[in-house]
């Protein structure tokens, strides 16, 4: 007896696949092009700093070094040339991030929590505080540190770049403090906690990513800054490295080159380390703010 054995059903036909148009594979080039030209503008100045570093006989091409020398970096490694000032700039940077971190989430709270007719009018006259150039307003300003007897201070810069840096702060601030659900609020003061308190323990904590994006702003803002420190600090013992760069441009257009981006590299270091720390702080923030509101 012999079976009859069932023939074997045959699978689906598969979609063809979808052939890309000449017209996208054009702009996809473009679109490739353009990037790879952007990448090239960032990473040759990259490359020059890292060869010239390295080289004995650094110039302003880049070309591989051709006596590999790390005398570049023990010739500025020096306290009054590289250590002082990133200390100095340190305290300015770090100092103006967190007086616009505190002052700006005080500012931003009644504006994100509270309705009233001035705030879109106030809200208008910080974002004009932004377009104002900081050369256009400098010589008032040193007048005013003459008068106040805050010229050549560290203090009296680090609240200025701070006023300087509030405007574009406050408004990222608040856009921060409107993703916090006001319910949670509401729920710490019916435990019978305070406005300032429940700013505190509540509202803070779950804004912690968003502060560390204005800090970072504003700390890299601040160390950056070579205008406001040349001018109203006067001491060479005061100046941030912004300013003491100028040190490697010697008289007749006599540049050290390999020193210049030896320094360079030294003076991006506590930038990258502060993007790495917050980096990882603001992982676990975001973690911990899933949880709190789930």
């Amino acid at each position: 007896m012999t079976t009859t054995v069932p023939s074997r059903v045959d699978a689906a036909p598969r979609a063809p696949r979808s052939v890309a148009s000449p017209r996208r594979i054009v702009s996809q080039v473009y679109a490739n092009g353009v990037l790879a030209i952007v990448a090239l503008c960032f990473l040759l100045p990259l490359a020059w700093v890292l060869l010239a570093s390295v080289d004995a006989h650094a110039g302003f091409e880049t070309q591989l070094p051709k006596t590999f020398t790390l005398s570049n970096f023990s010739a500025v490694l020096k306290p009054d040339l590289t250590l002082v000032p990133l200390w100095n700039s340190l305290l300015l940077s770090t100092g103006a991030a967190v007086v616009t971190v505190v002052v700006a989430v005080l500012a931003a709270y009644p504006l994100s929590r509270y309705q009233a007719r001035y705030n879109k009018p106030y809200l208008y006259t910080i974002l004009f505080g932004t377009c104002l150039p900081i050369t256009a307003i400098m010589v008032p300003v040193y007048s005013l540190f003459v008068q106040v007897n805050l010229l050549d201070s560290m203090a009296g810069v680090i609240f200025f770049m701070a006023a300087t840096s509030l405007p574009m702060a406050i408004w990222m601030t608040k856009n921060f403090m409107d993703s916090v659900p006001i319910s949670l609020e509401e729920a710490a003061w019916i435990d019978g906690a305070s406005a300032m308190s429940a700013l505190g323990r509540v509202v803070v904590p779950l804004m912690r990513p968003g502060l560390s994006v204005v800090f970072i702003f504003v700390f890299i803002q601040a160390w950056g800054n070579f205008f406001v420190p040349f001018i109203l600090l006067l001491d060479p013992a005061k100046q941030p490295a912004a300013v003491s760069i100028y040190s490697f441009f010697g008289q007749y257009g006599a540049i050290a080159y390999g020193q210049l981006a030896a320094f360079s590299i030294l003076y991006s270091v506590p930038v990258i380390v502060l993007y790495v720390l917050v980096s990882r702080g603001i992982g676990g923030s975001f973690a911990m703010t899933g949880a709190m509101k789930g």
